[in-house]
This record gives C-alpha cells, structure tokens and sequence, in this order.
C-alpha cells in the first residue's frame, strides 16, 4: 500500500510539473514584466500563481461532474487528454511554444492589459489545458470518497507545483543571469519527452479502460 501510494504521488506530482513547465512560465514571466520594478513584478507573480492555484483546485475537485454532465466517458477523456499532452510535449521537444498554452497575440495584448496576472501567466500559461486535463484525469483515478488519500496527493501536488512555479517566477532575475538559452532549450527538450511518455501512459490508461477485453 505504501508503496502504491508512493508511485501515485511520484506518477501526480511529475504530471503536473512537467505539464507546467515553470521555466516556459518563466519565459512568458519575463516578457510580460519587462518594464516593472521588482515589487510590481512580485505582485504579479503572487496574483497569477493564486488564480492558476483556485483553477486547477475547481477541476481536480469538481472536473469528473463537469463530465459526467455534458456526456463525456473517463476513458474518452483520458485517451483525449493523452493526445493533447503528447503534442504540448512534441513542440517542447522541438523548441516551439505550444499554441495550448499561450499565442503570439494573446502574449502581445497581455502587456498592455491592467491585470496581466491573470491573462496570459495564470491562464494559458500556468494553469492552460493541459494542465487542466491533467489533474481532470488524475482525479478520474482517486475520487475524493473513495480513495480520500490519493485525492489529497493530487491536491498536494498541484499545491507544490504552483510553489516550486511562484518561487522560479521571483527568482526571475537570478535564474536568467545563471541559466543560459541553451541549457533551458536542453531541460525544455528532456520535459517534453518525459510528457509525451506521460501522455502515452494516458492513452493505454483510456483504452484499457474502454475496452478492457484488450488487456485480459
């Protein structure tokens, strides 16, 4: 049991960091906030890691009702929710930002808007689809009633992710100056291939689900 819950905590947690992606945040971070002083920049770290935080507790806790109210099987979504991370990780391996997360225009806009916390650095950047579709079918595994600890692990690792994130955003300054281009593009490069494998583990999970005559 123990052991169990040790995998699940490890499988949740790496999930939803590597989906995140902190450092991709803290590219889009670093654009937005060109032209701020360093309390300003605080603020929008803090802001937009509290919004992305509210979002992603409103899906692990209540996404399997959103689904089961408009139709959608578990194991549609898992397989579908695997086809979506496996692309986020195909452009991550190819240095390309993924249009799931933020667009050119929507990063544009974002620096003239009065909240740029929430839009683009909350979502799509911190909290966007795929996270989203994460942590909706991580909790399809461990509803809150039924396995109450695999619940709080999911809601534990969103919590830790959302820290590691905030704390790389305020380190903004520092990060850069130690952290050259071509090493970010290697650490971006080594994620996306752990999603994709993540994303594959999703889809066998959908199929077997769907039809589980495959797996006996």
């Amino acid at each position: 049991m123990a052991t169990d819950l040790i995998s699940f905590s490890l499988f949740a947690f790496s999930s939803i960091l590597i989906v995140v992606n902190p450092l991709g945040a803290l590219l889009v971070y670093n654009a937005i906030t060109e032209f701020m002083d360093t309390k300003d920049k605080r603020q929008v770290a803090a802001y937009g890691c509290r919004i992305a935080t509210a979002v992603l507790i409103f899906f692990t806790v209540f996404g399997s009702f959103l689904l089961s109210l408009f139709g959608i099987t578990i194991s549609a979504f898992t397989v579908a929710g695997g086809v979506l991370l496996f692309g986020i990780g195909m452009e991550m391996v190819y240095g390309r930002t993924s249009r799931a997360k933020v667009t050119a225009t929507e990063k544009y806009e974002s620096i003239d808007a009065e909240d740029i916390s929430s839009m683009p650095l909350a979502f799509p950047m911190i909290s966007g689809p795929g996270t989203i579709t994460t942590v909706i079918v991580l909790s399809q595994d461990a509803p809150v009633f039924v396995r109450p600890i695999e619940f709080g692990i999911i809601l534990g690792s969103v919590i830790l992710t959302i820290i590691i994130t905030y704390a790389i955003l305020i380190s903004s300054d520092h990060i850069t100056k130690r952290v050259g281009q071509r090493e970010y593009r290697v650490v971006n490069r080594l994620m996306g291939i752990m999603l994709m494998a993540i994303a594959v583990q999703f889809i066998i999970n959908g199929i077997s689900q769907a039809f589980p005559m495959l797996i006996n």
